[in-house]
């Protein structure tokens, strides 16, 4: 594939990633997107709506966020030199924020009222309600019970700002779930509300525009990478469960010639339920209105899945990632539940650094991939920080002692 040309490329005008993707929705909600990709697709080449975002980020958010050597790790690990793109320094803590400053400002140029989204580890709701109390907008949060117990911490946050959150008791009670909730309260409220989609899934043109929103995260490290060593890294890592912060920081690199890693949660085993691996054992299926690789049960439907991550335990993955799979631009491996915690503890106690739990997959694959490559420098998507996490960590792990 040429990838010089790339963004013009992909998304096509079906809104697919060489057949993933699209938008498959009950006729309704058809004008509903056609009218929120044509406002998208004006507004993206509008300069006052874009001075308006980079304003945002540079005095809200406090972008750019640094790359940092992370020389002791680095050290005590051996081989190749880590480096951490620092997300967990964005405003919130995380990058979602990157992506619902975004929607939200389309939003309000939309003139809707109302932000309805989903959020697993919570991170997206607190930057969802985060974006509605700048533009003064209503908001309203569903995520599942299992997910409100585990991160509390979110939970207070998102109501403090001002969100409703709506908990979802059906199911599995987790991120496949919060996701059904709100794309039915979006359906009966979407001539006034706005469902502001936290990562790169769902139907055409939420993958593109999250994308997008997410491209600063790319750009950043990779002129980061230049002024701090001179040279492009030699590899990057992100985690995938949709694929935001991974599709963020892949895309300033795809035209170069540096190795992309996709890091996947493969839980606590190899059978359904055990994982949410939706790359590595999935086959193409539609979920929430899109196509990807899914994971699914013998009727086809989506199938439960287990992560240590909240913000990762969805049964699909992103269009575009799917796509990027199927060219080889993009390698997709794995991380257990217990590799993931022993990188957590490890940026902990070498660098002062308490990662989100999403985060340290992409941690532990970057460890394991410096020791492999012995020279060089590995670039990691340090996604969110891991104070949401504490009280579970410490609940199920204690101090890592």
């Amino acid at each position: 594939m040429d990838y010089s040309n790339y963004f013009t490329q992909f998304p096509d005008e079906d809104g697919e990633f060489a057949g993933y993707g699209g938008a498959y929705l009950p006729p309704p909600l058809i004008p509903v997107f056609a009218e929120i990709t044509a406002a998208y697709q004006g507004l993206a080449q509008d300069e006052q709506f874009l001075e308006e975002l980079r304003s945002i980020r540079k005095h809200y958010q406090g972008r750019p966020t640094p790359v940092f050597h992370a020389k002791n790790l680095s050290a005590a690990n051996g081989g190749a030199q880590i480096y951490l793109k620092r997300e967990d320094l964005n405003h919130t803590g995380a990058h979602k924020l990157n992506h619902c400053m975004g929607e939200g400002l389309l939003a309000k140029y939309l003139g809707k009222r109302k932000l309805i989204a989903e959020t697993g580890a919570g991170q997206h709701g607190v930057a969802l309600a985060t974006a509605a109390a700048y533009f003064g907008l209503e908001c309203e949060i569903h995520m599942g019970e299992v997910d409100i117990a585990k991160e509390s911490p979110n939970v207070s946050r998102m109501k403090l700002l001002g969100a409703k959150v709506v908990p979802v008791t059906h199911g599995l009670k987790t991120l496949k779930e919060a996701v059904d909730s709100a794309f039915e309260a979006y359906m009966a409220d979407a001539d006034d509300s706005i469902y502001c989609i936290g990562s790169v899934v769902g139907p055409h043109p939420f993958p593109m525009l999250v994308r997008d929103f997410q491209r600063v995260v790319g750009i950043e490290a990779r002129e980061q990478m230049l002024e701090l060593t001179g040279a492009l890294p030699d590899a990057v890592c992100a985690c995938v469960g949709g694929g935001s912060n991974a599709m963020g920081i892949f895309s300033a690199f795809l035209d170069d010639p540096v190795e992309l890693f996709g890091v996947e949660p493969m839980g606590k085993g190899t059978k359904l339920g055990e994982h949410a691996a939706s790359m590595e054992y999935g086959e193409p299926g539609v979920i929430h209105a899109f196509k990807c690789y899914m994971l699914q049960d013998e009727d086809g439907e989506p199938a439960p899945v287990h992560s240590i991550a909240s913000g990762l335990d969805y049964p699909g993955v992103g269009p575009e990632h799917c796509m990027l799979k199927d060219d080889g631009r993009v390698t997709y491996g794995g991380c257990s539940d217990d590799e993931c915690m022993d990188a957590f503890f490890k940026l902990c106690r070498l660098e002062g650094i308490i990662p989100a739990i999403e985060s340290s997959h992409a941690v532990h694959y970057a460890l394991e991939l410096a020791k492999k490559m012995k020279t060089g420098a590995v670039l990691v998507n340090l996604s969110g920080r891991g104070d949401k996490d504490l009280d579970f960590v410490i609940e199920n792990y204690g101090y890592g002692e």
